[in-house]
């Protein structure tokens, strides 16, 4: 069995980083802990006093983590007592108004999940999470590209939220990057 520390040397985004960085960040101050290995990604609030609250993102995946991680940080303090935030989820095979609003509550966290990712030089990639949909023939998502562009260009000009910048800082820390965030960062020509 491999450790999380040699992980982290063999494969730089190995997601056990992340959950040090994000435990290290919040486990004290927010009682949540990041925790891999989810058939699919669900916030799960504790149930006990006392007991952590869970934030589940896929598998081992970097993505899925950094992802889950920005809808952890938008949140507030009562969508975090709700499971999941509170957010209904439809399932990959969604008509196109279940995709248009799918998507209209994706802009903000994808936006943040881009910030987080060049903190740590991962490449990041939007995600319409709806291929079952599409069955081979790729739906035109180039508005929802746009949208996450100028959500991420307003992030860069006006900051991150408190939450999301302590976790910022951390990967910076963490991944040996200082990029500043800027607007020119988020061009629809990075998503490509």
């Amino acid at each position: 069995m491999i450790s999380l520390a040699n992980a982290a040397i063999s494969d730089p985004f190995c997601s056990g980083r992340l959950q040090r960085v994000f435990d290290a960040c919040f486990a004290g101050s927010e009682n949540t802990l990041l925790c891999g290995g989810a058939g699919e990604p669900l916030y799960a609030p504790a149930t006990n006093p006392g007991d952590p609250h869970r934030l589940w993102y896929r598998e081992d995946f970097f993505a899925s983590a950094l992802h889950e991680v920005a809808h952890w940080c938008i949140a507030g303090p009562a969508r975090r007592l709700l499971p999941d935030f509170g957010y209904w989820y439809a399932p990959e095979g969604r008509n196109a108004d279940q995709q248009a609003a799918f998507e209209s509550v994706e802009v903000a966290p994808q936006a943040l999940e881009w910030c987080f990712a060049i903190a740590c030089g991962y490449r990041f990639q939007v995600s319409t999470d709806n291929l079952a949909a599409e069955r081979g023939t790729p739906a035109d998502h180039s508005a929802f590209k746009a949208a996450v562009c100028r959500e991420a260009r307003r992030r860069a000009r006006q900051g991150l939220p408190p939450r999301a910048r302590q976790f910022h800082a951390a990967l910076q820390a963490e991944f040996g990057l200082a990029t500043r965030l800027t607007p020119e960062l988020f061009t629809p020509d990075a998503l490509t």
